[in-house]
């Protein structure tokens, strides 16, 4: 039985990349979040196909994460994750993209449209890092995991606010996803304790998030455990054209516990875009 986790596999300058490509149009580059086991089809399953209906979507393993490779040295930075996005880009000779980052994906989203802003058209941050918070318990033992089925099940009632998502087969998948030969050694390697400082690494300066020009959907679910609202609310204040749009009944995993108005909220505001594209 074929894995529908794996996509494709793409040499991204050296990096053996997994890399999902579906759709035609304009295209929108989807980044994963940071839990254990994640891969970019774990989070954008529901996501993915419908986007495709009117765009091209491209969706990868970043590096270190999922199928893609990861790195000999273990050594895993900001730095090297835009790298590794703009390397995807150059590869599948994408000039422009709109981009949607979830999460750990969020504060990557924000570096790489800081660094690059002529790459980026759109910007959507969902339950976002890349702004100061004080970790939360729940983050904390996102990034503490260590592989169990059952602290698996407990981590995923912190994800989900609606407890029927969470059920003992997911728990077991994702539980499976997480030990998979290099996936919980590369996990281990990028947030080892104390964990503060993870959050304060992929925290963008507060001056380089006000500069940002790009129109930005900002999204968070109000019962959101692993990353506080506030953190989404101090996006809507700093970055000039932002709307920010608040889930309530829904904790930190809005594409898939509110996956059909994700979708169409994402799908309305990059389709905005596209218009005010072809009436210039």
């Amino acid at each position: 039985m074929s894995n529908p986790e794996i996509g494709q596999m793409l040499d991204v300058k050296g990096v053996q990349t997994n890399v999902h490509d579906l759709g035609e149009g304009f295209p929108v580059l989807l980044i994963h979040g940071s839990g254990p086991g994640v891969t970019a089809w774990a989070n954008w399953r529901l996501v993915m196909p419908e986007l495709a209906k009117q765009r091209r979507v491209v969706a990868l393993d970043m590096l270190g994460f999922g199928y893609t490779e990861r790195p000999a040295d273990q050594v895993y930075n900001m730095e090297r994750w835009v790298t590794h996005a703009i390397d995807l880009l150059d590869t599948l000779e994408i000039e422009q993209t709109d981009l949607v980052g979830n999460s750990f994906g969020g504060a990557l989203a924000l570096a790489l449209a800081i660094r690059h802003p002529q790459r980026v058209r759109r910007l959507v941050l969902m339950g976002s890092v890349g702004v100061p918070f004080e970790i939360t318990p729940g983050l904390d033992a996102v990034w503490g995991y260590e592989p169990s089925f059952e602290t698996m099940r407990r981590l995923l009632d912190v994800f989900a606010y609606d407890r029927s998502l969470v059920n003992d087969e997911l728990a077991r998948l994702r539980y499976e996803a997480s030990i998979r030969p290099g996936f919980q050694e590369s996990f281990a390697a990028m947030f080892p304790a104390p964990r503060q400082r993870w959050v304060d690494a992929m925290a963008s300066p507060e001056a380089d998030i006000r500069a940002l020009p790009h129109e930005t959907l900002i999204i968070h679910g109000r019962e959101d455990e692993v990353i506080p609202l506030q953190t989404s609310l101090t996006l809507a204040q700093w970055i000039d054209n932002a709307q920010l749009h608040v889930f309530g009944h829904c904790g930190h995993w809005t594409q898939i516990e509110h996956s059909e108005r994700f979708t169409k909220l994402v799908s309305d505001f990059l389709t905005e875009a596209d218009r005010l594209q072809h009436s210039q």
